[in-house]
Protein backbone atom coordinates (compact mmCIF):
# COMPACT_ATOMS: atom_id res chain seq x y z
CA UNK A 1 0.00 0.00 0.00
CA UNK A 2 2.78 2.47 0.91
CA UNK A 3 6.21 2.34 -0.65
CA UNK A 4 9.44 4.30 -0.35
CA UNK A 5 8.46 6.77 -3.07
CA UNK A 6 5.29 7.91 -1.32
CA UNK A 7 5.16 11.29 0.42
CA UNK A 8 3.97 10.12 3.83
CA UNK A 9 2.81 12.50 6.54
CA UNK A 10 0.65 12.30 9.63
CA UNK A 11 -1.84 14.72 11.12
CA UNK A 12 -0.73 16.56 14.25
CA UNK A 13 -3.52 14.85 16.22
CA UNK A 14 -1.92 11.51 15.38
CA UNK A 15 1.16 12.58 17.33
CA UNK A 16 -1.08 12.98 20.39
CA UNK A 17 -2.54 9.51 19.84
CA UNK A 18 0.94 8.00 19.55
CA UNK A 19 2.16 9.83 22.67
CA UNK A 20 -0.83 8.64 24.71
CA UNK A 21 0.08 5.09 23.76
CA UNK A 22 3.57 5.67 25.12
CA UNK A 23 2.33 7.27 28.33
CA UNK A 24 -0.11 4.45 29.06
CA UNK A 25 2.48 1.70 28.57
CA UNK A 26 4.79 0.36 31.26
CA UNK A 27 8.33 -0.99 31.43
CA UNK A 28 9.82 -2.48 28.29
CA UNK A 29 6.61 -1.96 26.37
CA UNK A 30 6.85 1.77 27.07
CA UNK A 31 10.49 1.87 25.95
CA UNK A 32 9.59 0.01 22.75
CA UNK A 33 6.73 2.41 22.03
CA UNK A 34 8.95 5.42 22.75
CA UNK A 35 11.48 4.17 20.21
CA UNK A 36 8.74 3.49 17.66
CA UNK A 37 7.21 6.96 18.04
CA UNK A 38 10.64 8.61 17.83
CA UNK A 39 11.35 6.70 14.61
CA UNK A 40 7.98 7.67 13.11
CA UNK A 41 8.44 11.34 13.97
CA UNK A 42 11.92 11.31 12.47
CA UNK A 43 10.74 9.63 9.27
CA UNK A 44 7.54 11.50 8.40
CA UNK A 45 6.40 15.09 8.26
CA UNK A 46 3.64 16.39 10.50
CA UNK A 47 0.69 18.23 8.96
CA UNK A 48 -0.47 20.99 11.35
CA UNK A 49 -4.02 21.86 12.34
CA UNK A 50 -4.17 25.20 10.57
CA UNK A 51 -6.93 27.40 9.15
CA UNK A 52 -7.41 25.22 6.05
CA UNK A 53 -7.74 22.12 8.20
CA UNK A 54 -10.12 23.94 10.56
CA UNK A 55 -12.36 24.88 7.62
CA UNK A 56 -12.36 21.30 6.31
CA UNK A 57 -13.00 20.04 9.86
CA UNK A 58 -16.04 22.32 10.20
CA UNK A 59 -17.41 21.08 6.85
CA UNK A 60 -16.94 17.44 7.81
CA UNK A 61 -18.38 17.90 11.30
CA UNK A 62 -21.46 19.60 9.87
CA UNK A 63 -21.79 16.79 7.31
CA UNK A 64 -21.73 13.99 9.89
CA UNK A 65 -24.16 15.85 12.13
CA UNK A 66 -26.57 16.40 9.21
CA UNK A 67 -26.36 12.79 8.07
CA UNK A 68 -26.53 11.28 11.55
CA UNK A 69 -23.34 9.31 10.95
CA UNK A 70 -21.09 10.37 13.85
CA UNK A 71 -17.35 9.79 13.70
CA UNK A 72 -14.60 9.93 16.27
CA UNK A 73 -13.29 13.43 16.93
CA UNK A 74 -9.71 12.48 16.07
CA UNK A 75 -10.80 10.63 12.94
CA UNK A 76 -12.55 13.76 11.69
CA UNK A 77 -9.42 15.83 12.30
CA UNK A 78 -7.33 13.28 10.42
CA UNK A 79 -9.84 13.33 7.55
CA UNK A 80 -9.92 17.13 7.55
CA UNK A 81 -6.14 17.27 7.46
CA UNK A 82 -6.02 14.89 4.49
CA UNK A 83 -8.74 16.83 2.68
CA UNK A 84 -7.15 20.24 3.27
CA UNK A 85 -3.70 19.02 2.21
CA UNK A 86 -5.04 16.98 -0.74
CA UNK A 87 -3.69 13.74 0.69
CA UNK A 88 -5.14 10.26 1.01
CA UNK A 89 -6.06 8.69 4.31
CA UNK A 90 -4.36 5.37 4.97
CA UNK A 91 -6.03 3.48 7.79
CA UNK A 92 -6.98 -0.04 8.77
CA UNK A 93 -10.31 1.47 9.91
CA UNK A 94 -11.67 2.59 6.55
CA UNK A 95 -15.23 2.79 7.94
CA UNK A 96 -14.20 5.80 10.03
CA UNK A 97 -13.48 7.69 6.79
CA UNK A 98 -16.06 6.27 4.35
CA UNK A 99 -18.49 8.66 2.73
CA UNK A 100 -16.82 11.83 3.97
CA UNK A 101 -17.03 14.42 1.19
CA UNK A 102 -13.70 15.32 -0.36
CA UNK A 103 -11.80 12.70 1.64
CA UNK A 104 -9.77 10.23 -0.39
CA UNK A 105 -9.07 6.84 1.15
CA UNK A 106 -6.15 4.79 -0.14
CA UNK A 107 -7.23 1.54 -1.73
CA UNK A 108 -5.60 -1.77 -1.01
CA UNK A 109 -5.59 -4.27 1.81
CA UNK A 110 -6.08 -3.40 5.44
Amino acid sequence: MIDDRDDVAIAAITVAELRVGVQLANGRRREKRERFVAAVLEAVSIEPYDLDVAEAHADLLAHVRRTGAPRGAHDLIIAATARAQERQVVSSDKRAFDELPGVSIASGSG
